[in-house]
């Protein structure tokens, strides 16, 4: 099988908008390849966090993709810190990377306008991010679109790495999803639903409990027609609630709209949050009985045994390489 590589970040809480979108696409990714799935802690200290608020979100988002259906048995999952190697090969990278190249990079443009003080690690992360693809010769590595030129920088540098060293790498393809379903703000449906959204009012998370999710779902923006059917422009709240229940039901929009054809807006808010809390709460009973269980901590203890064997054969390989080392 070929190898996929992609890195869950722990930022924000996971909304339904997570499960329906990236969650689902790397579910089913998971039956298609061979797996590395990692928690990029070292990328979000890029801008400040809670040291503590950070711990208990990598443990927790883990907890909830596991719970949402990604099998362990199907991906190595391990946290990035808990891997020296990554840091390691990062630093010889950023020795083989120009500063041009680097500033290059668009998301670094339009971060460091939101700061008022930038941080190197800002600026040199896409490097990590290549030091994290590279170390497991990984095939392909998910994107979105905006993320691709990340993928592209690791490509530059390993070929580049490869005709002054010698085959070291693999060149890696980046692999963009199929565009999938888009879940919109309950409050304000021409916007993405966002787990860094300030108020959370829009915004159903998956560990929100039955009260809230039904009052959001309840509350959520319509229109003045009575009628339900899809039509993003002129009626993007009902549509939003029509893409949930298509989503979650695993079926199409066309059937959707015949099944609500005879509903209104009441009963279309009431079966769609009928189905969204049966779902969340099937997600929840099995992050309620792994998170704080020994079978999470054996996931993530096998994640890092396994990966810092491939990871520390590859950095003696690129050391060796470039004169580094007694050996």
């Amino acid at each position: 099988m070929k190898r996929i590589l992609t890195g869950l970040q722990p930022s924000g809480e996971l909304t339904l908008g997570s499960l329906i979108g990236s969650i689902g696409q790397m579910v089913m990714y998971q039956n298609e390849y061979e797996s590395f799935i990692f928690v990029p802690d070292m990328h979000a200290i890029t801008v400040k966090q809670d040291p503590k608020l950070l711990k208990e979100r990598v443990i927790k988002n883990v907890a909830l993709y596991i719970a949402c259906g990604l099998d362990p048995s199907k991906n190595v999952i391990y946290i990035q810190s808990e891997n020296l190697y990554h840091a390691n090969l990062s630093w010889v990278l950023e020795c083989n990377t120009y500063i041009g190249e680097a500033s290059r990079m668009t998301q670094f443009k339009d971060k460091s306008k939101k700061q008022d003080n930038v941080t190197v690690g800002l600026f040199t992360y896409p490097i990590l991010m290549a030091a994290d693809i590279l170390l497991y010769d990984a095939d392909y590595v998910p994107v979105g679109v905006d993320q691709k030129q990340h993928v592209e920088l690791a490509r530059d540098i390993s070929e580049r790495f490869n005709k002054t060293y010698g085959n070291t790498f693999k060149i890696p393809e980046p692999l963009i999803p199929e565009v999938g379903a888009k879940i919109m703000d309950l409050s304000d449906p021409t916007r993405k639903m966002s787990k860094s959204d300030v108020t959370g009012k829009g915004v159903i998370y998956l560990l929100d409990d039955e009260k809230t999710i039904r009052k959001k779902i309840m509350s959520a923006v319509t229109d003045s027609e009575s009628k339900v059917y899809y039509d993003l422009v002129n009626k993007p709240g009902i549509s939003n609630l029509l893409t949930i229940y298509s989503s979650l039901k695993e079926i199409s929009i066309k059937e959707t709209e015949e099944h609500f054809k005879d509903c209104n807006y009441g009963n279309l808010k009431k079966e769609v949050a009928d189905l969204v809390v049966e779902k969340l709460s099937i997600i929840q009973e099995k992050y309620n009985n792994l998170i704080n269980s020994e079978e999470l901590d054996k996931i993530l203890d096998n994640g890092k045994d396994v990966t810092n064997v491939i990871a520390k054969k590859k950095l003696e390989e690129v050391f060796n390489k470039v004169g580094l080392g007694r050996y």
